[in-house]
């Protein structure tokens, strides 16, 4: 019986962990739109722009780059898209764990170990790319939240195993 419950709360957070990972990897596909949104709510002007101008001017600068970027050089938004494809494709390989949690645990390791490193990209490349670092450590934040899932699924995982 407790495996079955074991099984069952593993599906649900990895069902919660595989939504969020496709969901934040499909936002790269519309860049300039979401980024005029943010502008629209955010940026000069607005009531969270007169509060926080730093942040305000930072979003502005953001939207007026990928606007720039799209008119001139539309191709380089395909390395967004495969930012997208990624994330999309590595929700792919958790479809084992759903299956067989046990002797898919690799998976969630993997997935651990990719969220570990969040955070040395974002503090090695977003110097190197001029990203704040206020916007470094809310990079560094998805790494963060998304081991939280995985380690209380991999700790299931264990446990399911013990159990046979």
């Amino acid at each position: 019986m407790e495996l079955q419950v074991l099984r069952k709360r593993v599906r649900i957070v990895l069902g919660f962990f595989v939504v969020a990972l496709v969901l934040s990897g499909v936002t790269a596909f519309p860049l300039q739109w979401e980024t005029g949104i943010l502008v629209q709510l955010f940026g000069p002007g607005t009531f969270v722009g007169n509060l926080w101008p730093a942040l305000a001017h930072w979003i502005s600068y953001i939207h007026q780059g990928i606007a720039d970027t799209a008119q001139t050089y539309p191709f380089i938004a395909y390395g967004t898209d495969w930012l997208a494809f990624a994330h999309i494709v590595i929700g792919v390989a958790f479809v084992g764990p759903l299956r067989d949690p046990v002797k898919n645990l690799w998976v969630i390791e993997f997935g651990m170990i990719a969220c570990a490193l969040v955070i040395p990209l974002a503090m090695i490349c977003g110097p190197i790319r001029g990203i704040p670092f206020v916007w470094r450590l809310v990079d560094c934040s998805f790494g963060v939240v998304g081991i939280i899932p995985l380690w209380i699924t991999r700790t299931m995982i264990r446990r399911m195993a013990r159990l046979g």
